[in-house]
């Protein structure tokens, strides 16, 4: 075996079998280019497109822009692209076929992929045989991820407008009750403010009894709502300061409500495109020159072995 691969038995083997080599080489190389024509194999072209991610939010331990590519390379998106491009027609696969998911989703996979650069964008890339087609498709894979992060966003927006409001209403309807509280003692009590009250009512009642006018009507008037406040004041008192802490908070919860509302509603996208795609003006597959050397080396190299077989059954 060690002779079988000598060296002197190889160029040997070679410059005595050196047309051998051409004419094989030759017809390999006629082969190859009849073979990676249109006629057996579809050129397909290249569009390119980079984004870079914006206005998400971090999840776990992933970076922005591994996010961005996890939801470029969802399903929905590619489900989408499926029906919005019909590529079922396009990659030859029956509907009604069982495996119909599995096919569409290994030539969509075949045919397009999403990776992340060095510089930390993402570069989508499509092959089609229609340059327009790839190019729109890159267009529309930047537009549903835009789309399916709005719609991610927009769940838990919504959820927190929702909390916010269950909040604000249950707020709002513990100060109406307060409210009716407050008004049934001013009308039955006369309290309107119990802490400014209290200190002017005191005050004039005991001027009134120190100047001996403990039995006139202003004096009754003011004893009377004495009495009130002694009755009621502590109740009026913690009802006022009561309206007043739920004043504070149904006014913080109308901020972060409004806040949320307008994180729900918003209208934003969340990438920067640093790429647009376009439609290319050439094909990029097959790459004919690459199918012409492998297969001339390919063809040289086992026409070799086999020569060297022969040679060496000969001495044999």
């Amino acid at each position: 075996m060690k002779n079988f691969f000598d060296n002197q038995r190889i160029v040997s083997v070679i410059w005595n079998r050196k047309f051998h080599f051409i004419i094989i080489g030759f017809i390999a190389a006629v082969l190859a280019v009849l073979f990676s024509s249109p006629t057996f194999i579809t050129p397909k072209f290249k569009s390119t497109a980079r984004i870079y991610p914006t206005n998400l939010w971090t999840l776990s331990n992933e970076s922005e822009t591994e996010q961005m590519l996890e939801i470029v390379n969802s399903r929905d998106i590619k489900i989408k692209m499926f029906d919005v491009f019909g590529l079922d027609t396009v990659y030859g696969v029956n509907k009604e076929d069982p495996k119909y998911m599995t096919y569409m989703m290994d030539l969509y996979n075949t045919n397009v992929g999403a990776s992340k650069t060095k510089f930390e964008t993402v570069e989508i890339e499509v092959l089609d045989k229609d340059p327009v087609r790839a190019s729109n498709m890159c267009d529309s894979i930047i537009e549903f991820y835009n789309l399916k992060v709005k719609e991610l966003h927009a769940i838990k927006a919504w959820e927190m407008v929702e909390i916010s409001q269950k909040g604000l209403d249950k707020k709002n309807n513990e100060l109406d009750s307060i409210l009716i509280l407050i008004n049934e003692r001013r009308e039955q009590y006369g309290i309107l403010d119990y802490k400014s009250q209290a200190e002017q009512v005191t005050r004039g009642y005991m001027e009134a009894l120190a100047n001996g006018r403990g039995n006139s009507n202003d004096t009754r008037t003011i004893k009377k709502l004495y009495d009130n406040l002694q009755k009621t004041g502590a109740e009026s008192f913690w009802l006022e300061s009561r309206l007043n802490f739920l004043v504070r908070v149904i006014d913080s919860l109308t901020v972060q409500h409004e806040i949320m509302l307008t994180e729900a509603e918003k209208e934003i996208t969340y990438c920067h495109v640093v790429e647009y795609p376009i439609p290319a003006d050439k094909k990029s597959y097959p790459v004919r020159w690459l199918i012409l050397l492998a297969s001339v080396f390919s063809a040289v190299f086992i026409a070799l072995l086999v020569f060297l077989v022969l040679d060496f059954r000969k001495e044999e």
